[in-house]
């Protein structure tokens, strides 16, 4: 018996942050907003160096209910898997490096608004509730960011935010991230989070950072993206993902260009594991032009094949799987099958037909209690709405 994720609808996700915000504030909230988390189908690892991803946004979402205060004090609460937490911070505290716990994702993203001029708050009251997996690769820290900001921006310009504003968002959100928090991610989560569109993916591509659709129609095609959360242990900021991203910078800020803009990019280096990291960028973004160019023509079968050539180059070139991954990656069958999100634990996704998603989700759980490993959960993806107001 596979174990399945559940997901609340808008209304009941916006019910619950209601509720919480009068529990704990004893007042309305002035509104609900909600951002996504999302699914990277490839693109791995490359949009700190120009390349291309191809996320979509999820139908798991974050929920803030908000309201304004006036003493530059944001007050946090909120709710995972039954658990209550609370923080105050003062907005006059808030510097790269603080908070770096879980409210520094909140907070970096009120406080990298205003250093970009595009937000002015005197503080918050916010309740947060999520359906986003958290330490899955689905990027529960993107959909909490995301929600902060367009909510923190509608209140103060008591209007939605143009697509122009919406990348300003994403810049303040990544700067909350990298500078705040301390995860050196490059974007690809943001983007996704506030610019996803229902039946539809999103070609990210971090050089011009041109930001288009692509028809994503898995069910016209008999077909569902399921995703194993393999429940182990998730972390970023321990220094691994930011140790293969150092290797990247170091040659990017060495040459001023990004690895996509240099020609035999795998030959600046300077060790053999240097360029074996080098390599996965170069290839991996390669892979992804062309995967791209697969679901322009609705090519599933190209698109499967690339899919699991991801997966072996972020395990044998880049090493960032975990025997989890792997063992997941295996018992899905290897085509259409890959890690998503930064690695070192999360999920693998499936593309997989409709009639095989029981088979493979009972394979990949079989394959992990086989090897003693945490039980996995499941959920079907769908391409679900970016940032916005629920109520």
């Amino acid at each position: 018996m596979c174990k399945w994720a559940t997901t609340r609808s808008d209304d009941k996700l916006a019910d619950d942050a209601t509720q919480l915000f009068q529990e704990h504030f004893g007042a309305e909230p002035q509104g609900v907003w909600a951002a996504p988390g999302r699914v990277n189908l490839i693109g791995e690892h490359i949009d700190y160096a120009g390349g291309i991803s191809i996320p979509f946004a999820l139908e798991q979402n974050t929920a803030v209910a908000a309201s304004t205060r006036t003493d530059n004090m944001l007050h946090i609460v909120s709710v995972y898997d039954g658990d209550t937490v609370s923080t105050t911070v003062a907005l006059d505290d808030i510097t790269p490096g603080h908070p770096n716990d879980w409210s520094g994702y909140v907070a970096g993203s009120i406080w990298a608004a205003q250093q970009a001029g595009i937000l002015d708050c005197q503080g918050m009251n916010l309740a947060i509730v999520s359906d986003v997996p958290l330490g899955a690769g689905l990027s529960s820290s993107a959909a909490l960011e995301c929600a902060t900001a367009i909510a923190a921006f509608e209140l103060d310009h008591h209007r939605h935010p143009s697509t122009n504003e919406r990348k300003q968002l994403v810049d303040a959100c990544i700067r909350a991230e990298n500078d705040v928090v301390g995860a050196s991610t490059g974007g690809l989560d943001q983007n996704a989070s506030l610019f996803g569109s229902q039946a539809h993916a999103l070609v990210v591509d971090f050089q011009t950072n041109e930001v288009r659709e692509v028809p994503f129609d898995l069910e016209g095609h008999d077909m569902a993206l399921l995703i194993a959360n393999t429940n182990a242990p998730h972390v970023l900021n321990d220094g691994q993902y930011a140790s293969r991203r150092g290797v990247i910078d170091k040659v990017q800020h060495a040459h001023h260009k990004t690895i996509r803009e240099l020609d035999n990019a795998e030959n600046y280096g300077e060790t053999p594991l240097e360029r074996q990291r080098i390599r996965h960028v170069v290839e991996e973004t390669a892979r992804t032009i062309d995967a791209a160019k697969a679901l322009d023509n609705e090519d599933f079968a190209t698109f499967k094949e690339l899919m699991k050539d991801s997966h072996i180059s972020l395990r044998d070139l880049y090493e960032v799987t975990t025997a989890e991954l792997d063992s997941a990656f295996d018992a899905a069958g290897q085509l259409g099958a890959r890690m998503t999100g930064g690695g070192f634990g999360g999920a693998v996704i499936a593309l997989v037909n409709n009639q095989d998603v029981d088979t493979v989700a009972h394979n990949i759980a079989h394959a992990a209690q086989d090897h003693g490993f945490p039980e996995p959960t499941f959920l079907l993806a769908r391409p679900g709405q970016g940032a916005r107001r629920l109520r």
